[in-house]
């Protein structure tokens, strides 16, 4: 068995997943990874008939190497089985049409980020006791739109912890800024950045290797932490979906046990699909991974050449949650293509921070698992277009990040002809971006028709229901005020930890 967790850029080796998970990003910049993961399997034909939670066990008690059993049944149940999500499981699908909707919304904030944010507040307080650690635990966000809410759902109220979440002032949906803001705990702060969601990621990663800010913190009794999907317990959860949706296929008779599927995987900063690479690795069987991006279409380039170049207009879209020119995690991905090559890891980083590109050595480029990925983009009409054509046609509601996945679905197929059976992650609900959804099949809003009100006709003229957590939010009083510019985001955190 090689070391246990290690940082892509080299700088820290032989990390527990306790530790790995209460310090979420390594002190040299880089992620951190499990190098033991392709040692790892699991048996397909023992797993097809468990329920989601025993999935998970499965999956968890492979990466949780200092994690008892009784320790992760009790995060499993506490996350999944508590009364949070809608049905007797986390996730639905769906079979429309030619494909199928892998359903991740049915959480307490309607988004896929539900699907880990509900378990690492219990992994984190879990980890916390293994390695004794005495200080608080201050969890720093970035969010395009929908990890905020969730990691401020998941973390608010639990002791000895406080989150800090950051997002983009101007770019993201009413409604997702209306759930944040109306976000109850004493220990939550909520925080609108002037700029763009990189600025912000950005902003959280200086915060989080500022080392005299550390030491600052230190003293005052605090230790930083991260709750995007830099840190590698909001990414093992998502592993196990995977799995999950594929054994439904099989249960379905859709596929035999041990044919292969395609994912499609709307995507901004890499971490679900990468999370997908994750499961294959561990022998789920999968033919292609669809890489759909928006207008911002940074990874779609990168793998039809190999370069990636984040130099390039930035688009505001009615998909904000994928509108990033920075895909954190594709780091991992480089780690593995590259065989564990960390040195190669930190000079293209090293690039992509000095000249906003890089790219991908020849041999990197030869990978299979590089030729494993294929990118594909919709702008934002073929994205409307997507919407009105999936209601009319079957009666069936995407958002605009399904949207733009169902799509890029379209334009694989018409290019390729592969008619693999198909999984499209659906990763919020419809009515997380009801305004756009609503004119994508309808037309123009109604005079008079508020983004809250305009959720209400949507319902009605869909014949579906708004979701619980999202009826009657115009009714809730804003509770965060706090604006900053990228530059004071630091300044931020330490007023509201009064240090």
């Amino acid at each position: 068995m090689k070391e246990k967790y290690v940082s892509t850029r080299g700088g820290e080796k032989n990390i527990s997943a306790s530790q790995g998970i209460i310090k979420g990003i390594a002190k040299d910049g880089g992620l951190f990874v499990p190098s033991f993961i392709h040692d790892l399997s699991l048996d397909l034909a023992s797993l097809k008939d468990m329920r989601y939670g025993e999935l998970a066990f499965a999956v968890f008690e492979k990466f949780l190497d200092d994690f008892s059993p009784e320790q992760i049944k009790a995060c499993i149940d506490a996350a999944y089985y508590s009364g949070k999500f809608e049905g007797e499981e986390p996730v639905a699908i769906s079979k429309v049409a030619d494909r199928y909707f892998l359903e991740l919304y049915h959480g307490p904030t309607c988004a896929f980020k539900d699907m880990a944010l509900t378990i690492l507040p219990h992994l984190m307080t879990t980890a916390m006791k293994n390695i004794d650690i005495d200080k608080d635990i201050v969890i720093l966000t970035a969010t395009s739109g929908d990890t905020g809410k969730a990691a401020l759902e998941g973390f608010a109220k639990v002791p000895r912890i406080s989150i800090v979440v950051y997002y983009p002032k101007d770019g993201v949906s009413t409604i997702q800024e209306k759930q944040m803001l109306t976000q109850e705990g004493e220990n939550t702060r909520v925080i609108g950045v002037a700029g763009n969601f990189d600025d912000t990621q950005n902003g959280v990663k200086q915060i989080l290797n500022d080392h005299g800010l550390i030491e600052e913190l230190d003293a005052a009794g605090y230790v930083f932490s991260s709750a995007n999907s830099i840190n590698i317990g909001r990414l093992l959860p998502q592993v196990v979906y995977y799995f999950y949706s594929y054994f439904a296929l099989v249960k379905n008779q859709e596929i035999n046990l041990g044919d292969p599927v395609n994912f499609v995987v709307p995507t901004g900063n890499f971490g679900n699909i990468l999370a997908g690479y994750y499961a294959h690795i561990l022998g789920l069987p999968v033919n292609r991974f669809i890489c759909a991006s928006n207008s911002n279409n940074v990874l779609t380039d990168f793998f039809a050449d190999g370069a990636y170049n984040k130099n390039r207009d930035f688009h505001k879209t009615i998909s904000p949650s994928m509108d990033i020119l920075i895909s954190s995690n594709l780091e991992r991905l480089l780690y593995d293509l590259a065989d564990g090559n960390a040195a190669c890891i930190a000079g293209l980083m090293a690039d992509l921070n000095t000249k906003g590109a890089y790219t991908l050595p020849e041999a990197l480029a030869k990978n299979k698992a590089y030729e494993k990925f294929y990118g594909g983009c919709a702008d934002e009409m073929a994205t409307q277009v997507a919407i009105h054509d999936m209601f009319v046609e079957n009666h069936y509601l995407m958002d605009t990040h399904t949207a733009v996945a169902s799509r890029v679905y379209d334009d694989y197929l018409a290019k390729t002809g592969d008619t693999t059976p198909t999984i499209i992650l659906s990763t919020a609900s419809p009515y997380k971006f009801g305004h756009s959804v609503y004119q994508s099949i309808f037309g123009e809003i109604p005079e008079g028709l508020d983004d809250y009100a305009v959720l209400t006709a949507l319902s009605e003229k869909t014949g579906t229901e708004v979701p619980k957590p999202l009826r009657d939010l115009d009714k809730k009083a804003n509770l965060h005020d706090v604006q900053c510019s990228p530059q004071e985001m630091a300044d931020c955190v330490k007023a509201f930890l009064k240090i």
